[in-house]
């Protein structure tokens, strides 16, 4: 059948469905519906089968007939819905039962839908052609996530070896083989050699196949001083400061001796907040670090002398590639990727993150931390 420009099934022709039933009855019936918009249809019997067939075949879609003998067809589900490589399968029951509970088990086990016996040809055809067209949406989006994961991974891996050389030679010159260095020399270096350990740290974490793989993110919490990480980002960023004219002032506070967090990542926002206050605020002013602890919580305030946050634009700063209109005052990049790393770093640590315009003007950044009593 050929198919023409206002066919609603234009570009889902040859598309490949499993059918698992064991009743050939119900797969030719199911075999001739389909073949009306060209969908290339294949038949196993049983759950094992499917289960194999699934990783030869590649189907779009399978139906799978809920009344298959002698088998748990939602555990087939759970299995397709699981293979060992590959997309998840899209799953829709085939059914002559009118039973709520069975539906609510398919949908629980991973199915998509539901087409009852006796088939009526433009129900099945309706249904088979929005989950194919959702299909390829999660195709896509699967491909993409892949692509991005591998570009990640080839960067890495080609940024880790300057990386380590960095690393490297900073621990000879602060080792003091090549001639004596100054105090003020030693601290540079002890401050080039910590950054570097930073970004080792983050490229490696992005080589991490189970980090690249997961939905969410990894955290590896340990007993960290808080207080110490505040002071190594000052330092860090406070280069920076310097050479726009701008500094950094800590006002400390009593900070639990330790807390347990994910040290590289929680240096990765402190760095993000301090590097963006000194990006937006201009030449010349003081950024300041407030550290405080009340019962049950601890908090880092970062604020700026920029020139705030557009009232509108507030939702705009914690998703990913969210940027404001307000631009960095010396010209500095700016992804709009920052702030999203930050919020998942937070909340995966059951924090919080906050931002508001302060009165005087300027923004303030709060990154606030439960305390065990």
């Amino acid at each position: 059948m050929t198919l023409d420009s206002s066919h609603p099934g234009l570009g889902l022709k040859n598309r490949n469905i499993l059918v698992v039933a064991d009743d050939n009855s119900k797969f030719l019936s199911l075999r001739d519906i389909l073949a009306l918009e060209g969908y290339v249809v294949a038949n196993v019997n049983s759950g094992y089968n499917a289960l194999y067939y699934y990783q030869q075949f590649g189907p779009d879609l399978v139906l799978l007939d809920a009344e298959l003998p002698g088998e748990n067809v939602f555990d087939i589900c759970r299995g397709l819905r699981n293979p060992y490589n590959g997309m998840p399968a899209t799953v829709i029951f085939v059914t002559s039962r009118n039973d709520p509970e069975e539906v609510v088990a398919g949908l629980a086990a991973g199915g998509v839908d539901y087409i009852s016996r006796p088939f009526r040809e433009k129900e099945v055809l309706a249904r088979v052609r929005v989950h194919l067209r959702n299909r390829l949406r999660l195709e896509q989006l699967y491909k993409d996530d892949r692509a991005m994961n591998r570009l990640l991974s080839v960067t890495a891996h080609d940024l880790r070896n300057p990386a380590a050389s960095i690393r490297a030679l900073t621990y000879t010159l602060r080792s003091g083989r090549l001639g004596p260095l100054t105090s003020e020399q030693a601290e540079m270096l002890n401050v080039i050699y910590g950054a570097s350990q930073s970004m080792l740290d983050l490229i490696n974490n992005l080589l991490d196949p189970t980090v690249l793989e997961a939905s969410e993110m990894i955290v590896n919490p340990q007993p960290t001083s808080l207080a110490g990480l505040v002071e190594e980002a000052v330092k860090l960023i406070g280069a920076t400061a310097t050479n726009k004219g701008s500094k950094i002032v800590v006002v400390s506070g009593s900070l639990p001796e330790t807390l347990n967090i994910d040290a590289p990542k929680i240096r990765q926002v402190l760095n993000n907040l301090l590097g963006n206050a000194v990006k937006f605020s201009p030449p010349g002013s003081t950024i300041t670090v407030r550290e405080k602890s009340s019962p049950g919580e601890c908090s880092i305030a970062i604020r700026d002398q920029g020139p705030g946050i557009p009232q509108d634009e507030h939702d705009k700063l914690f998703r990913d590639y969210g940027q404001t209109s307000v631009r960095p005052t010396g010209g500095e990049p700016s992804t709009g990727l920052g702030l999203s790393i930050c919020r998942q770093i937070m909340l995966a640590h059951n924090g919080t993150i906050h931002a508001e315009n302060l009165a005087g003007g300027g923004a303030e950044f709060r990154i606030t931390f439960c305390v065990a009593p």
